[in-house]
């Protein structure tokens, strides 16, 4: 599937993401990430712990550390069980293709029951074995950060840092300033992730009474979003209709209309009926594939996009086409969902999925499933990703299976 006017020359593409101590993720690390990858593995393998570790980063960027802290019970409930030192979140990605991995690293703990940033680092290795080129190094208040000119010292400023309160993210707070436009991209770029926690209640809420050019988290603002596409991109809005009939061929089209309360109702038009209905008497599986277009054709669609078991609600059979359609936009985005559906994974690549699990100890291990012995032999035969997964060769990651007899995946080649 095309999407309109896709822009991809400046797509920020994460590569490896590392997460330790954030909860049962005592040390996870997902390196080689694909514009599209899916997690899967039993419920409690720490599938949804890797959104909320991405979405604590968020959190921290848009209202700060001591907010984010609290808001998730602070490091009691944060930090994981027996685990010591910091929580450390570890991002290595590429602003354009064909430019050097920069590498962003937030350690953050508590210091006399308040959180502190311990270590905040942002820097990049211009070329292979050349010495990695710091454009932030920071800690408990106090650092330094570069200007720019990473390939020539003598035309650097190292600007000496200090904040009011080392709660403070130094990214955060240089990112809004032109003096340092690497920074600025990162906080650009993390502020600007979607992080979906979509219900179809928030979904059928009536909006603000104004356009909103982004969908919210919840999803509350869908009708607001609506009027934003019909006024200014309506041509993006009949695309958006045009692939939602070929799943749900009853919906024709949603408008949003005014309340005498001052908000905005979503209402949908059933082929079957002459007049439109309110979003509240819609189905479920119908307003969350809405809500998923909706985001995905967004003139500035965010350049990143977490999702949460997308298959909720909506028919199996739609879901082969569904995990299409996200891959499809990544030409402008990255996305990563978590599933325990076997018919959205049969439209994967081995590539592209990570299966998680938790060992012995509690603590969640993961491995890509095109690592795991046989799988892709099985695809090149001609098997289906899901097909296998419910038929139990990944064995690691199966909640039947009998981890006791060999607790590690079988390897390739063995």
């Amino acid at each position: 599937m095309d999407f309109p006017n896709t822009e991809t020359t400046d797509t920020i593409r994460i590569k490896t993401l590392k997460v330790q101590n954030f909860r049962a993720l005592r040390s996870v690390k997902f390196t080689d990430l694909t514009p599209l990858t899916v997690l899967l593995g039993p419920n409690g393998s720490g599938k949804s712990t890797a959104l909320d570790a991405l979405d604590f980063l968020i959190d921290c960027f848009q209202s700060g550390l001591g907010d984010a802290w609290r808001r998730r019970g602070g490091g009691r409930e944060i930090k994981t069980r027996g685990g010591r030192g910091p929580v450390v979140i570890q991002l290595k990605y590429r602003e354009q293709p064909g430019w050097p991995l920069l590498t962003y690293t937030l350690a953050v703990d508590e210091k006399f029951g308040c959180p502190v940033v311990r270590s905040e680092r942002l820097q990049w290795r211009p070329a292979a074995r050349s010495k990695a080129f710091p454009f932030l190094d920071y800690g408990e208040g106090a650092g330094s950060a570069a200007t720019e000119y990473p390939e020539a010292e003598s035309k650097n400023q190292r600007i000496p840092l200090r904040l009011q309160s080392p709660d403070l993210l130094a990214a955060s707070a240089l990112g809004q300033f032109a003096e340092y436009p690497r920074i600025a991209a990162l906080r650009n770029f993390i502020t600007a992730w979607h992080i979906s926690a979509l219900s179809t209640e928030g979904v059928r809420e009536p909006s603000p009474a104004r356009s909103d050019r982004q969908l919210s988290r919840s999803g509350h603002n869908l009708a607001g979003v609506v009027q934003y596409l019909a006024e200014q991109h309506p041509d993006r809005l009949d695309a958006i209709f045009r692939r939602l009939r070929r799943g749900v061929p009853q919906i024709e089209e949603a408008r949003a209309e005014a309340e005498s309360g001052g908000r905005l109702l979503l209402k949908i038009k059933d082929a079957a009926f002459a007049d439109l209905i309110p979003a509240s008497l819609a189905a479920d599986g119908a307003l969350k594939m809405l809500a998923y277009l909706v985001l995905l054709y967004a003139p500035e669609p965010p350049p990143f996009i977490g999702l949460e078991e997308p298959e909720n609600f909506l028919h199996h059979r739609l879901l082969y086409e569904l995990a299409e359609t996200f891959r499809a936009a990544t030409a402008h985005t990255q996305m990563l969902a978590t599933t325990h559906s076997p018919f959205f994974l049969d439209a994967l690549r081995p590539e592209e999925a990570r299966v998680l699990w938790r060992d012995k100890q509690g603590y969640t291990q993961t491995r890509r499933v095109a690592d795991l012995g046989g799988v892709p032999e099985f695809m090149e035969e001609g098997a289906l990703l899901g097909q296998l997964w419910s038929e139990g060769h990944f064995r690691v990651g199966d909640p039947l299976y009998n981890r006791e007899a060999e607790p590690w995946p079988p390897q390739r080649g063995r």
